[in-house]
């Protein structure tokens, strides 16, 4: 077994230093609101059609409220993917800020569900309790009317969504998570098995490049053999992770980060996987890391990623999911 991981470590090291890269435009100097121009480029460069046609009509529900770090590629990333639906007709999507979306009556109508970089506050890490006390950032209104409730009517509501979603995914939908999205319910271990891991820590923004882990999978076929290399917060993860319970995508190298940056000296993982699918249940879950910057939707590769990553989730891309382990 030892020799047989041995082989499969140097065929990846020695295909990464083969490799050619994607490298998507240089980050501006600030992050602004998504301008018609910008929709209009990336419309551009999303695919033309579905990679393979849904078996019925898909829709999707959109959260992209964060109580914690407020991401500024948020509206970047909602745009994204609404143009890739649209463009494609691969789904349609409905936004939401409104947790009781995440009832049983209400997600039913729904396939999947895309968490948009809904950061949680720390240290409970809990968006559905941090709406319930009214603590969100973006907007102070999104919690008032359940002012009224107590602590303990509070956190019983709370868990009372966790489960519904827990059970929507489990069930045999989907459920496709950018970026800051895993810290949705950071402390929750029965969220963090379904994802596949907690976020952890990462270093300072800087340069990343990130490479397929197996370039003949269908769900990295959007960039052609190549790698990616972009600006992005690189995160790392804990808890469930460590089981490596899912089918990783895309990795990149803990020794090419600059080791300036690390705020925890001593993590020594040869690789750290950033992009990953997994079964749950009868459900799907798709995690993509990649995504702090605007400019990673700047490319063709990344934009078809995205679209095969959530046909995965949706239940209509067919491809093998099954966990590497530890």
């Amino acid at each position: 077994m030892k020799k047989i991981i041995a082989v499969l470590v140097l065929g990846l090291v020695m295909g990464a230093a083969a490799r050619e890269y994607v490298t998507a435009p240089p980050e501006a100097s600030e992050i602004v609101p998504p301008t018609p121009e910008w929709i209009a480029k990336v419309t551009k460069l999303a695919p033309a059609k579905p990679t393979v046609k849904p078996k019925k009509k898909r829709r999707i529900l959109m959260f992209s409220v964060t109580t914690g770090f407020n991401h500024l590629v948020i509206p970047h990333t909602a745009e994204a993917i609404k143009a890739i639906g649209k463009k494609t007709g691969a789904y349609e999507v409905t936004e939401t800020s409104d947790i009781e979306m995440f009832m049983p009556d209400n997600l039913e109508q729904f396939d999947a569900v895309v968490l948009n970089n809904t950061c949680s506050i720390g240290p409970g890490r809990n968006i559905f309790l941090d709406i319930l006390n009214n603590k969100s950032k973006q907007d102070k209104t999104l919690g008032l009317k359940y002012n009224k409730l107590t602590e303990a009517d509070r956190e019983a509501r709370a868990a009372e969504l966790e489960q519904s979603l827990l059970a929507f995914v489990r069930g045999g939908k989907g459920l496709i998570v950018m970026h800051g999205g895993i810290v949705f319910l950071n402390n929750s271990a029965e969220f963090s098995g379904m994802v596949g891991g907690s976020f952890d820590f990462h270093p300072k923004r800087q340069m990343v490049t990130l490479d397929p882990v197996d370039p003949d999978h269908p769900l990295v076929a959007g960039f052609n053999g190549k790698g990616f290399i972009h600006s992005d917060e690189p995160y790392l993860f804990k808890n469930a992770y460590a089981k490596k319970n899912f089918r990783p995508l895309l990795v990149m190298a803990v020794d090419k980060l600059n080791p300036k940056t690390f705020k925890k000296p001593g993590v020594k993982d040869d690789v750290r996987y950033v992009a990953w699918i997994k079964k749950y249940g009868q459900g799907r879950v798709f995690y993509c890391s990649p995504s702090h910057q605007p400019e990673s939707f700047e490319t063709r590769e990344m934009l078809r990623f995205v679209l095969d990553g959530t046909q995965y989730a949706l239940g209509d891309l067919k491809c093998d999911d099954s966990p590497i382990g530890k």
